[in-house]
Formats: C-alpha cells, sequence, structure tokens
C-alpha cells in the first residue's frame, strides 16, 4: 500500500531482458535501507526489491503481465523513474491509498505552463469513466493528484511547483503514455452496482 506521495526520483541505470521480462538496476538515494523483499512503487507500479548490489543501487523485474499493462516497458536506460515506499503503520497519509496496481495507461493530450503551476489534460479509455470523478483522487505515474475538471475521455489535473520539481512530470512531453490507478474506492462501489445490475 502507497500513499502517492513520491519520496525520491529513480535513475535507470541498466535494462536486462530475460524470458519475456526486464530486470530494472536502479540507482535510488535510498537504497542502503532497502532489504531483499521490499514492495517500491516505480512510476506507480508495485515492484519487489530482489537484489542490492550496492548502497546506491537494487535491481527490480516486470514480467510479462505489468510489461502489457503499464509504461514500464518504455524505460530506456537514464530515464526517471517516482519511487515511493510502502506506507509505514505510524506514518501519514498526506495523498490517498494507491496499491500499486495499474489500472490503465493513459495519454499526455496537453500540457500548460501557467507559470505559477501546469495543467495536464490526459486522454483516458471512456470504459473507466464511471471511476473518475471531480475533484476526485487519480494516481498518475504513482503520483496523487486531484482531477480538476473531467470529460468523457479525458480529464485534467493541475500541477504545483512543488510536484513538477519533485517528480518525472518535468520531463514528460505530450503523446507520453503515462499509468493511471483509480481510487480503490470507485473500483469497489462499481464493482457492487455491476453485482445488483
Amino acid at each position: 500500500m502507497f500513499t502517492g506521495i513520491i519520496e525520491s526520483q529513480g535513475k535507470v541505470l541498466k535494462i536486462i531482458p530475460g524470458k519475456g521480462n526486464l530486470t530494472f538496476l536502479i540507482e535510488s538515494d535510498f537504497a542502503s535501507e532497502l532489504k531483499e523483499g521490499d514492495s517500491i512503487s516505480h512510476n506507480g507500479v508495485c515492484l519487489t526489491a530482489e537484489t542490492i548490489p550496492s548502497q546506491r543501487q537494487y535491481t527490480v523485474s516486470a514480467i510479462q503481465e505489468t510489461l502489457a499493462k503499464t509504461n514500464l516497458g518504455d524505460l530506456k536506460e537514464g530515464h526517471t523513474v517516482n519511487l515511493e515506499r510502502s506506507l509505514r503503520g505510524d506514518g501519514r497519509i498526506d495523498g490517498h491509498f494507491v496499491q500499486g496496481h495499474v489500472d490503465t495507461m493513459g495519454e499526455i493530450a496537453e500540457i500548460k505552463d501557467l507559470g505559477g503551476s501546469h495543467e495536464f489534460w490526459i486522454l483516458y479509455p471512456e470504459k473507466d469513466r464511471e471511476l473518475l470523478v471531480p475533484q476526485g483522487s487519480i494516481a498518475m505515474d504513482g503520483i496523487s493528484l486531484t482531477v480538476a475538471e473531467l470529460d468523457d475521455d479525458r480529464f485534467k489535473v493541475a500541477i504545483i511547483p512543488h510536484t513538477i520539481e519533485h517528480t518525472n512530470l518535468r520531463s514528460r512531453k505530450v503523446r507520453d503514455r503515462i499509468n493511471l490507478e483509480f481510487d480503490i474506492l470507485g473500483k469497489y462501489v462499481q464493482r457492487m452496482m455491476h453485482n445488483r445490475g
């Protein structure tokens, strides 16, 4: 379980293919605090630390299922990823409950620099429109954000300067694919309504 508050950014040092999977060697400022088996969110995808070869590096692997449903397959060596370690029981929840289970990918349709903030418009599948509400929560590449405006096939989020500075959104471009995880409460409500209907 995560909160969508990005803790750090990691750098992809190496990508190792094998049997349809990809193993990523990540450079991170908290690698020395990890142990094998720890859960870490990478662009909103929960992955398991497999090895910790140095105090600044660790490895994780993404299987075919994960690569098919997320943008991790788009990563190249040198790219940055948003990182968050799993939620501790004694910590504050500053964002919202994020599972690290990406529901779908969106596409960045428009980015506006407003000087003091940025606006991102994201295209998303219409089949998921029941899962978004204005002022509701959305995790975008693992970042807890609020839906500012909503259309049938796209939504807008407003990004404060702190978020631009401390996440990989600053390097994002129009047409980039981005991981989306909808609010777990909305998914449960949708499931209950379908079961009753």
